[in-house]
């Protein structure tokens, strides 16, 4: 027989224990969230810069052709043993010298986080762009000054200059960022002559949208 004095916890003690606990998840999320899109934008940014950089290092040390594509663009026409391009892939190809581009290797492929897109958001200024590079119109857009050129990928040669795959010099900016997030945006510079990389973010200056090094 049950002790007069023994008592349990009653379902409305327990209903009103788990409404409790679920509105403290549901405010804990809430209040992470621009935390993890800013990791996303920061993942996005840094995964861009390593892929550049991974390219340029390996065109130095294997003496050899690196090409990275950026998008849905396929731009060798080589054996994708990584899949197909998507809108948000980053893939790098080996080309070696003296061979046809079609025969090209693919030795990486990447993509973005799944939020964050190539892309030039409303707002973004058309007129201090990222080192002065273009004037916004186009997410991708590489080989500046060149008429007729391969606006979305660019080609490191041995001696980490940067190129396109018509072996003219290749400087540009591509950019990222979430939809409908203006201030997710961000951007990367090339310089041709030397292969340098900068990175950027855009920032409210005082309510205006204005690029800052990042």
């Amino acid at each position: 027989m049950k002790r007069r004095n023994t008592r349990g916890f009653s379902l409305i003690e327990m209903a009103m224990v788990l409404a409790i606990a679920m509105i403290m998840m549901s405010i804990t999320f809430i209040s992470l969230q621009p935390a993890l899109r800013d990791i996303h934008n920061n993942q996005a940014y840094d995964l861009v810069m390593m892929q550049l950089r991974n390219a340029r290092a390996r065109a130095i040390s294997d003496r050899e052709q690196y090409i990275v594509c950026f998008g849905v663009t396929l731009c060798t026409g080589g054996a994708q043993p990584m899949g197909a391009p998507t809108a948000q892939s980053i893939q790098i190809y080996e080309w070696p010298a003296g061979t046809a581009l079609t025969s090209s290797v693919q030795v990486s492929n990447v993509s973005l986080p799944q939020d964050i897109d190539f892309q030039v958001l409303t707002g973004v200024p058309t007129g201090a762009t990222p080192d002065g590079f273009g004037n916004a119109s186009a997410a991708l857009d590489f080989d500046q000054g060149v008429a007729g050129g391969i606006t979305t990928q660019v080609m490191f040669m041995p001696d980490g200059s940067a190129h396109d795959t018509n072996g003219n010099l290749n400087s540009g900016v591509l950019y990222i960022g979430r939809t409908g997030d203006l201030y997710s945006s961000r951007a990367v510079t090339l310089f041709a002559s030397s292969g340098r990389l900068r990175g950027w973010r855009l920032v409210n200056n005082s309510g205006v949208a204005t690029w800052i090094q990042q």
